[in-house]
């Protein structure tokens, strides 16, 4: 324990040990600048939101795992709203801690009209805070919905989803931040 130690102080690394507290959970609220994140497709391509900040306004969303109950309520009042989200610019994203193929099941199963990404390490809920089971950590205990405007920050956050409802309420608040910039 010490050798490691006098060679962090030697190398100048001691602040940056003392600091670096990956185990600090992530607390994102409307206003903070959203985390970058990438991940693969349900088609298994990759996705990175660098990519898509900006051009539209993304809705991300995750929820427990791919053909459940809640889950498939959830989904598919997205897929039946598709319309109504592209009519605004809103891109929206399934999130899971499910796999590639997993994804590709489901979404041909519900013929769901929009991106699955997976999270099978759980990187990307970590970034955003959202809270993941102890025991499996790829699955998240609870389903929450994050809005990223234009500029790349929240502009909303739901840790306490109704599975019914997300997507209804969801458009709620984009028409609310559209109301603003007008």
């Amino acid at each position: 324990m010490l050798r490691p130690l006098l060679a962090a102080v030697a190398l100048g690394l001691l602040p940056a040990m003392l600091h670096a507290d990956e185990s600090k959970p992530v607390n994102l609220e409307p206003g903070d600048k959203a985390p970058k994140f990438a991940a693969q497709t349900d088609e298994g391509k990759a996705w990175k939101s660098q990519e898509h900040v900006g051009k539209k306004i993304l809705v991300v969303y995750f929820y427990p795992k791919d053909m459940t109950s809640g889950c498939t309520k959830q989904a598919c009042s997205y897929r039946d709203l598709k319309d109504k989200f592209a009519d605004k610019e809103v891109e929206v994203l399934g999130v899971s801690g499910d796999t590639v193929e997993s994804h590709q099941q489901f979404k041909e199963k519900e013929d769901l009209n929009f991106t699955l990404l997976a999270d099978p390490d759980g990187k990307i809920a970590k970034a955003f805070g959202v809270k993941l089971l102890a025991a499996a950590p790829s699955i998240v205990t609870e389903r929450w919905t994050f809005v990223i405007d234009r500029d790349g920050k929240i502009a909303y956050k739901n840790a306490k989803v109704d599975a019914t409802k997300d997507a209804e309420q969801v458009l709620k608040v984009i028409d609310q931040l559209e109301e603003k910039k007008s």
